[in-house]
C-alpha cells in the first residue's frame, strides 16, 4: 500500500492506474475508519478497482469548531484497516494543499441549492457548501473514477449525486447499504463520544426504522410510530421526516411509494444520522 500526501504524487498514481487500463475506485473519508469504510473499500475491490482511499478531516465542513476539534485520530488503526481491505494508495493531503488560504475564507465554493438547503443544511449552516467543495477537489485530483459513499450519510451522497451530474464528472457515484453494529446502530466514527446510557436511548432510531422497513404505511401512522419511538426514547430530535428519496422533498399527503425515512437526534451532545426505506400506501 503506499501512502501519498503530495496533490501531484496522488495525480499521478491514478493517471498511472488509468494508463495501465484499471479503473480508480475513490473512497474519501475523514479517518477513524470502521467497517463501514472498509465495506466502501471492499466494494470497490470486489468490483476490480484500484482502490485510492482519502483521509482527510475537512474544516471547511464543521460549523462548530468544538466539533471539529474533538472529532477523533487513529492513524496506525486507519492504516491497518486500509491495508487489511486491500486500499492501494492510501492518501492523506495536507491542509495547506487542500485549502491554500485556510484559516482565512476560500474564494472558491461549491454550493448545490435546494438539495443542500434541507435537514442537515438547516441546523449545519454552510456544512454541505464544506462538503461539495472538497469532494469537487478530491475528485478533480484523482480524475475519473468510480466514487464509493455509503447510505448512511444519505443527504450527502443527494448533494454529490446532483453536483457531478450538473458540473460533468467523469465519475460514477456508487452509494452502498449502511453497516451496522451488532444491536443495530448504524456505524460512526462519532459513536465512540456517547456513552453506554446514550447508546441504548440512540438504539430507538434503528429500531424505528426496522420497523418502518417491514410492510406498508399511511404517511399519518407512519410518522406517529417515529415520533413516538423517538419521544419514549428522550431523543433531542432535530429532524424525522419521509421524504422523496430523489429530491429529499417531504413526502405529500395522499401519494404512495417507495419512500425515505430521514433522521437526526442529538445523544450526549452528539449528533447521529440514519435512515431507511419506506413504503407509503395511504391505503394501509
Amino acid at each position: 500500500m503506499e501512502r501519498l500526501s503530495d496533490l501531484a504524487e496522488w495525480r499521478h498514481w491514478c493517471e498511472e492506474i488509468r494508463r495501465s487500463g484499471r479503473t480508480v475506485g475513490l473512497v474519501p473519508t475523514m479517518g477513524a475508519l470502521h467497517a463501514g469504510h472498509a465495506s466502501l473499500a471492499d466494494a470497490a475491490t470486489h468490483a476490480g478497482d484500484a482502490v485510492v482511499m482519502t483521509i482527510f478531516v475537512n474544516p471547511r465542513q464543521f460549523d462548530d469548531p468544538s466539533d471539529l476539534s474533538a472529532y477523533p485520530s487513529t492513524p496506525a488503526e486507519d492504516d491497518e484497516v486500509a491495508r487489511r481491505h486491500g486500499v492501494e494508495a492510501l492518501v492523506r493531503p495536507r491542509l495547506e494543499e487542500m485549502w491554500p488560504s485556510y484559516p482565512h475564507p476560500t474564494a472558491t465554493t461549491v454550493r448545490v441549492s435546494g438539495l443542500s438547503e434541507m435537514f442537515e443544511g438547516v441546523d449545519r449552516p454552510g456544512h454541505f457548501d464544506g462538503v461539495a467543495s472538497v469532494v469537487t477537489k478530491i475528485l478533480t485530483v484523482t480524475g475519473p473514477c468510480r466514487l464509493y459513499m455509503g447510505e448512511k450519510d444519505f443527504q450527502q451522497v443527494a448533494v454529490v449525486r446532483q453536483f457531478v451530474r450538473d458540473l460533468g464528472f467523469d465519475v460514477e457515484v456508487r452509494s452502498c447499504p449502511t453497516v451496522r453494529d451488532s444491536d443495530g446502530l448504524a456505524l460512526s466514527s462519532r459513536n465512540r463520544r456517547v456513552s453506554a446510557e446514550g447508546r441504548a436511548r440512540a438504539l430507538e432510531v434503528s429500531r424505528a426504522l426496522h420497523d418502518l422497513s417491514e410492510g406498508r404505511w399511511t404517511l399519518r401512522a407512519a410518522q406517529a410510530h417515529l415520533l413516538t419511538r423517538l419521544a419514549d426514547a428522550e431523543l433531542d430530535v432535530a429532524y424525522a421526516e419521509v421524504v422523496d428519496s430523489e429530491t429529499l422533498e417531504r413526502w405529500g399527503s395522499g401519494r404512495t411509494g417507495r419512500a425515505r425515512v430521514l433522521v437526526a437526534v442529538r445523544v450526549d451532545g452528539v449528533r447521529l444520522i440514519d435512515n431507511g426505506p419506506i413504503t407509503i400506501d395511504e391505503e394501509g
